[in-house]
């Protein structure tokens, strides 16, 4: 049955980001040539994260073709970032899959967001044959059962047609996921059980006049999601469940750890000893080891918040600030190095441009409707200037007499494809929410190699990964307390934290992450650290989690 075409799954950005304005970046000669070397050192063969199975490899499929194809690209990167929790794998278009290619590899996800993408026959032939665990997302799953013999007898259940009811909440393991409402006019490709001895329903999406429509179904070794879940998501999305079984393809044998983080976040030379103290003897009194994220230079080049008299102010010569730093350590605390400055020269960008408050990465604006727009790179980017601002952050923890962090933590989660690499070349691992620019993947493995930041979308983690960029990515994705709104961000309040946390339990192996800010009441840190308890997590230090 071939159903009739909703309108592109391209059409829903996947990202909590608007596209930005075209970039007026000029790509420096430094740059070029690590973005060449990058490309040259990475064939479409990625590695897993630490810990994965190294008896896994995962072939990853997208559609290329038409209007949308960059979007079946930025499906493939955030899906391929998730199978490396669980394996290495390999990524490239589905358009050029050859005959035999599915058996030197153990399981296969493949992403169809162009609908009547032309799938060629042995990969459809290779699907039905297989044994090994396929996810199929989407689109032309009609064609895999036009070409079997008799899908329904095979794997118990039929595709059938797109359902366009408001469906908004999706359960999983019997946890109730939300749906963004930009999805539905995308669609949801519905399927009907034909025998339940061979085919049963994962997941179920109940729409707003109680009925119900099957949003995940598996049928012997071949699992089928009815659209694309990686679109239009939030903390306590769907796209947990699309996470959680990407894992069971990329390593049916995945761990049950239940794992927690917690980061103190914006810790500059402005900061308050007693209350880094404070938390450092309330965590350390309930067995938490924690992180601390810290600014190591403080600037407010306009004054700002100091009557308009600019202020500077290294982290040694915080005398206060650094013996609170190392009793934090001493409580069981991992510095972090986040940013340099966590600001951008002496303008806004987009808030005050004072450390702690602006971005220092990439350029972005409040735009008329409140929103934060993420633009473009800064304009000094390259490979040099990115590592010179690393260096000069590493300075400053020697200079107050620690040594230099092994984990960087981008600030507000930002930067250009030059920029992850330099990081990747200086640490161990980064701790955020990834940033990602179309068209950037080594050596043609998708897009063009060069990143297109007009097209830039944001993926959350809800366990370890290697990233796109090659990077190990401690897991965050709880968020942090906010007790007022901004930007058409609502307030978050810890029981917001901890029913995000709950729609996370679905993940086997995941790990419960979120950030506090020291200026806050201790007591909602309190009640975080003690519901994620309740809730049977242990926390552990971050760089425990990236040695899987």
């Amino acid at each position: 049955m071939l159903p009739s075409p909703p309108p592109p799954s391209g059409a829903a950005l996947p990202t909590r980001i608007a596209l930005a304005a075209p970039s007026t970046t000029t790509t420096t000669t430094t740059s070029r040539n690590l973005l060449a070397s990058a490309l040259l050192s990475a064939p479409n063969a990625f590695a897993g994260a630490p810990g994965a199975n190294a008896n896994q490899n995962t072939l990853v499929l997208y559609d290329s073709t038409g209007q949308w194809g960059w979007l079946g690209e930025a499906y493939a990167v955030m899906a391929g970032n998730l199978v490396t929790h669980g394996s290495k794998y390999t990524m490239h278009a589905a358009v050029n899959y050859v005959a035999g290619e599915l058996n030197g590899y153990t399981g296969l996800v493949y992403v169809g967001s162009t609908y009547g993408e032309p799938l060629p026959t042995p990969m459809l032939d290779d699907v039905l044959a297989t044994t090994k665990p396929v996810l199929w997302m989407n689109d032309n799953i009609w064609q895999l059962s036009a070409r079997a013999t008799d899908f329904a007898g095979q794997y118990g259940f039929t595709p059938m047609f797109f359902d366009f009811s408001n469906a908004l909440t999706v359960t999983y393991k019997g946890v109730a996921l939300q749906r963004n409402a930009l999805t539905v006019p995308s669609g949801l490709l519905q399927t009907v059980i034909n025998d339940p001895t061979k085919a049963q329903v994962l997941a179920a999406a109940t729409n707003d006049v109680g009925g119900t429509i099957n949003w995940a179904t598996r049928g012997g070794n071949l699992t089928y999601i009815g659209e694309i879940p990686f679109a239009y998501t939030g903390p306590n999305d769907r796209y947990l469940a699309a996470a959680d079984l990407i894992g069971k393809v990329s390593n049916p044998a995945m761990l049950s750890r239940k794992r927690a983080l917690v980061r103190i976040e914006d810790v500059g030379p402005d900061a308050d000893p007693a209350e880094l103290r404070a938390i450092a003897d309330y965590l350390f009194s309930k067995n938490v080891p924690f992180s601390v994220a810290v600014i190591p230079f403080y600037v407010d080049p306009n004054g700002v918040y100091n009557n308009g008299v600019p202020v500077s102010r290294h982290l040694y010569q915080a005398r206060g600030v650094v013996n609170a730093l190392h009793y934090m350590q001493s409580r069981g605390g991992t510095l972090l190095m986040h940013g340099y400055t966590h600001q951008y020269s002496n303008i806004p960008n987009p808030y005050s441009a004072v450390s702690g408050d602006d971005f220092e990465f990439f350029r972005a604006h409040i735009d008329a409707s409140n929103f934060v727009i993420f633009d473009t790179p800064v304009a000094e980017d390259s490979a040099m200037w990115a590592q010179g601002r690393i260096t000069k952050g590493q300075l400053e923890f020697a200079a107050a007499g620690f040594l230099a962090p092994t984990i960087f933590v981008p600030p507000h989660y930002a930067a250009s494809a030059i920029d992850y690499q330099v990081f990747k070349a200086s640490f161990a691992s980064r701790y955020d929410r990834g940033l990602y620019a179309s068209g950037w993947c080594p050596n043609g493995a998708c897009g063009t190699g060069t990143p297109d930041y007009t097209r830039i979308y944001g993926q959350f983690f809800p366990y370890l990964v290697r990233d796109i960029y090659g990077s190990t990515v401690v897991p965050e994705e709880l968020g942090n307390v906010e007790l007022v709104a901004f930007n058409n961000n609502p307030p978050r309040f810890p029981a917001d934290i901890l029913y995000s946390a709950n729609c996370n339990t679905v993940i086997q192996d995941g790990v419960q992450s979120f950030f506090f800010h020291p200026y806050l009441d201790i007591s909602y840190l309190k009640q975080i650290v003690q519901g994620l308890q309740a809730m049977g997590y242990t926390f552990v230090p971050a760089n425990t989690v990236k040695q899987g």
